[in-house]
């Protein structure tokens, strides 16, 4: 989902909860990176990897000047043989230590493996975060947690949407407001997209 469609979503949404909930859920996600300096660990279900939300953190990091909000993507069945930015697996969030965050997103509660990971690297100082589509454990254990039930007004990759571009403008200290930064990104994109084609070779 593009600038102009976030937008296009937020107009439909105002009003609602959910602009105020992904805001606040993006804050915290961004002032725990930013604040604690430790990395930002990323991670699904085996059934579930949340490789869109990574690809958005990625860009609203390099887009805002936020590195800390790159996420590092922790898969299950990660392989040795993978390339490096696939090849993390859950022995990543075992070696968690203070002042990094973990943010969970699972469309259901999940299993006893993940969880008693997710709770070992809370016990470790680890800055627990869960976007889910239920309220059990795992929201329990998280110090925030943003609950998408089924059959909500959204689904969770529209809300994991909006948290992105969410994380990627809120301000910074010396930077200009996000809001502003956000409009300069869809003046730059309207600006691509109405531009004349390119002389031909």
């Amino acid at each position: 989902m593009d600038a102009v469609r976030v937008a296009l979503l937020r107009e439909v949404l105002a009003g609602t909860e959910w602009l105020g909930a992904t805001r606040r859920f993006a804050g915290v996600l961004r002032g725990s990176v930013v604040s604690h300096g430790g990395g930002l660990l990323l991670v699904g279900t085996p059934a579930y990897e949340p490789w869109h939300l990574a690809a958005h953190l990625a860009d609203e990091a390099a887009w805002s000047g936020t590195p800390e909000l790159a996420p590092t993507l922790v898969r299950h069945a990660a392989r040795p043989s993978d390339p490096a930015h696939l090849a993390v697996g859950p022995g990543r969030i075992e070696a968690a230590r203070r002042g990094e965050t973990l943010l969970v997103v699972a469309p259901e509660e999940p299993a006893a493996p993940l969880l008693e990971r997710v709770h070992d690297a809370r016990r470790a100082g680890v800055t627990v975060l869960s976007l889910s589509g239920t309220s059990g454990e795992l929201a329990g254990m998280a110090h925030e947690s943003l609950a998408v039930p089924e059959g909500a007004e959204l689904d969770l990759d529209t809300v994991q949407h909006l948290v992105s571009a969410a994380a990627g403008e809120n301000p910074v200290p010396g930077a200009p407001r996000g809001r502003r930064r956000f409009r300069d990104r869809l003046a730059r994109l309207a600006e691509s997209l109405t531009a004349p084609p390119p002389a031909p070779w």
